[in-house]
């Protein structure tokens, strides 16, 4: 199993996804947020890794509605960290997941159950990106690219900057280059041990 980051193919991430939904016994669960959302979610909380607690929190919180349908029942969660702290997803956790031992650490795609679960989200991911696509009738490229940036500054020009919140992340550079909005000083990446 690889982490969904490393694989290219997004009909390779559809299959994947299907096989691990029809596994006998693996009970899983997504928490999409979309575009919108994840713009009102970003005013209030003003941190992508609060954010990222919350839907992991969230997931946890669904897999244990869930623990009836598990043999043997959960007795531990495994995340990434992405955060510097591990008390963030922690602090997210509700009543059942709180039930649960919370290891995080980094690289834990090598863990077939996180590998999985980030496959799953990438489908998801990929979903609704060409749903939004479709909706909007325009081709809306992944990543951070010039194709990137020319499609998002085309979509503001056609549509408006007040649309651009149903098909981005408007605090990202992508957002504010389409808007002619200054963008912040780039910060120096630190890194992950």
């Amino acid at each position: 199993m690889r982490d969904s980051k490393n694989i290219s193919s997004d009909k390779k991430i559809s299959e994947l996804a299907d096989k691990i939904r029809k596994t006998p016994g693996c009970v899983t669960t997504v928490v999409p947020i979309g575009n919108e959302a994840y713009n009102r979610l970003y005013t209030k909380m003003k941190s992508v890794n609060a954010m990222l607690a919350w839907g992991h929190a969230r997931v946890i919180e669904n897999l244990m509605g869930q623990r009836h349908r598990m043999n043997p029942p959960p007795v531990k969660a495994i995340s990434d960290q992405f955060a510097a702290s591990k008390s963030v997803i922690e602090k997210a956790l509700m009543a059942q997941g709180r039930e649960l031992q919370l290891v995080q650490r980094h690289k834990a795609e090598e863990d077939i159950a996180v590998a999985a679960a980030s496959i799953l989200a990438r489908d998801e991911f990929v979903k609704g990106l060409a749903k939004l696509g479709k909706q909007f009738e325009v081709e809306l490229p992944k990543g951070a690219s010039a194709a990137v940036d020319a499609a998002a500054k085309k979509f503001v020009d056609e549509r408006g900057a007040g649309e651009l919140a149903k098909i981005s992340k408007l605090h990202f550079r992508t957002a504010l280059r389409a808007q002619g909005l200054p963008e912040p000083p780039k910060k120096e990446l630190t890194g992950r041990p």
